[in-house]
């Protein structure tokens, strides 16, 4: 049995409640708290810095060059955004 369905944070088009990406505008992680990439603790748009581990959430976009909260995709030309730890033994990038 299919489950409640959720707006995309994005588009606001009803989406599954367990969607990875929004089947209409296409973005990452349309439902549910965005969570910091590092630490995983909720966050809010618009903040610069996550509350629990410092990671900064405003960043370049690699492709527009225009500073964009760390979302999984700029604001300005949906480029998919990724993040490397650098403490990491194997460099795996995270999407947000």
């Amino acid at each position: 049995m299919p489950g409640y369905k959720h707006p995309c944070r994005y588009c606001g088009k009803l989406v599954e409640n367990d969607a990875n990406f929004c089947p209409f505008c296409g973005r990452i992680s349309p439902v549910g708290s965005l969570r910091c990439v590092k630490c995983a603790s909720p966050i809010e748009y618009g903040w610069k810095v996550c509350s629990h581990c410092g990671l900064e959430l405003q960043t370049l976009c690699p492709k527009c060059g225009k500073t964009t909260f760390f979302s999984g995709q700029c604001e300005f030309c949906g480029t998919t955004l990724t993040y490397t730890d650098p403490n990491a033994k194997e460099k795996k990038k995270k999407w947000f």
